[in-house]
């Protein structure tokens, strides 16, 4: 078994409001866990409305696969908001 996980970081300098972060972030995980069948939270600066952090894993029989799964979800996260990609950890377990 294989896991591979990601945090990533996003700036959305536009959002006004805790409510209105809320409603984006809520929207683009609900998203990206029903295409990929991923497990996927906010994990991070859940008090700052600017800042998005997004933590998601999923689960393979190969290194390579869970790896290619990972560079998509992020793909699909940063094209789907306006939000500025800022940083990407991801880990291969």
């Amino acid at each position: 078994m294989v896991i591979g996980c990601a945090c990533v970081t996003f700036r959305a300098e536009w959002v006004t409001s805790l409510k209105e972060k809320r409603m984006v972030i809520k929207s683009l995980m609900e998203r990206a866990k029903h295409k990929f069948n991923i497990s996927i939270a906010e994990v991070d600066c859940q008090d700052c409305h600017e800042t998005l952090v997004i933590g998601f894993a999923c689960v393979s029989n190969s290194a390579s696969h869970a790896d290619e799964m990972v560079e998509k979800v992020v793909r699909f996260l940063e094209n789907n908001t306006d939000a500025l990609l800022q940083h990407v950890e991801k880990e291969i377990l």
